[in-house]
């Protein structure tokens, strides 16, 4: 868990806490504390009250689960060495070639193309 500066900060849309989280997807606040600690998901320290935040793109409401594919994505990244810090900025920077962020095409179910983008940072 991150503190995040506010470059990073203001490229993600919206953000939600750990309660919206567990609220929208009916699961114990614990749980979603899980799933940030099993690196499922980015959690980072923001606000006023230093409260963790999840950008808002990691979760399919109407699904009522992480967004399909971030899990896999994540683990490449950081598998390249990337920090929390440094995913949040590349999935959230607009790639004019996919197009859109590898966040939105995530959510949009395009996630083959994004993890092929994070393998390639390997190289």
């Amino acid at each position: 868990m991150t503190e995040i500066d506010a470059k990073i900060d203001a490229l993600v849309p919206a953000w939600l806490t750990l309660p919206d989280i567990a609220e929208m997807l009916d699961i114990e606040v614990t749980r979603v504390r899980q799933l940030v600690k099993d690196g499922q998901v980015i959690a980072v320290r923001r606000g006023e009250n230093r409260a963790l935040h999840v950008p808002a793109a990691f979760i399919d409401g109407a699904e009522q689960k992480v967004v399909k594919g971030l899990t896999g994505t994540l683990t490449l990244l950081r598998d390249d060495g990337f920090s929390d810090e440094e995913m949040l900025e590349w999935l959230f920077t607009p790639d004019p070639s996919l197009p859109g962020t590898p966040a939105q095409a995530l959510s949009e179910n395009r996630g083959t193309e994004v993890k092929r983008r994070a393998q390639a940072l390997a190289v």
